[in-house]
């Protein structure tokens, strides 16, 4: 079985609040982050690759954590990343950056362009070529726009899970979204 890439955001692995703010089902932080962590090892391999997009932690308990985790780990910061120790975090992640254009392969000789960045945007590079933007942050309140390849992949839109960028194309085909003429863009 060939690698598989996913996505997640805004996990924030022990952080109290975020059960409140976000209204998870969860009575206590160590059964969200027992859950969190169960969703995540059940889907993804040590194999594949996942992007996390922002707000992985907010606990002490980090690198027990990321020990626990599954898969080829790469981190987008997010706001409530400032405090990581990312000389530690680095030995779990391949690497750490604020913005990321991932290119994935298809058929054809053809890429999949990706922008991944913690927030939202309502323009990136090669939008109106096809290019997608994954974003966090915003726990599900942004209402997503049916002509913008972009999606929240934030845990609390996708049951507590990653996901899977086969999940991402089969939403984004949905999408009614255009082509753009190249002479409309500068």
């Amino acid at each position: 079985m060939s690698p598989k890439i996913f996505f997640t955001s805004d996990l924030h692995l022990g952080h109290t609040n975020v059960i409140k703010y976000c209204n998870r089902p969860f009575q206590t932080i160590e059964e969200m982050n027992e859950k969190l962590i169960e969703s995540w090892n059940d889907t993804v391999s040590d194999k594949d690759d996942i992007y996390v997009i922002g707000d992985f932690m907010g606990t002490k308990q980090t690198e027990e954590i990321l020990k626990r985790l599954k898969g080829r780990k790469y981190l987008l910061r997010g706001n409530h990343d400032k405090s990581l120790n990312e000389t530690m975090a680095l030995k779990h992640f391949k690497w750490i950056k604020d913005y990321y254009l991932l290119k994935v392969p298809e058929k054809n000789n053809q890429v999949q362009k990706i922008v991944l960045f913690h927030y939202a945007l309502r323009t990136w590079d090669s939008a109106h070529y096809g290019a997608w933007n994954l974003y966090g942050h915003s726990h599900g309140n942004l209402k997503d726009d049916p002509a913008s390849l972009s999606l929240d992949i934030g845990v609390d839109c996708h049951n507590y899970r990653p996901i899977a960028y086969e999940e991402i194309k089969e939403i984004m085909a949905k999408k009614n979204w255009q082509l753009e003429s190249s002479s409309q863009h500068y």
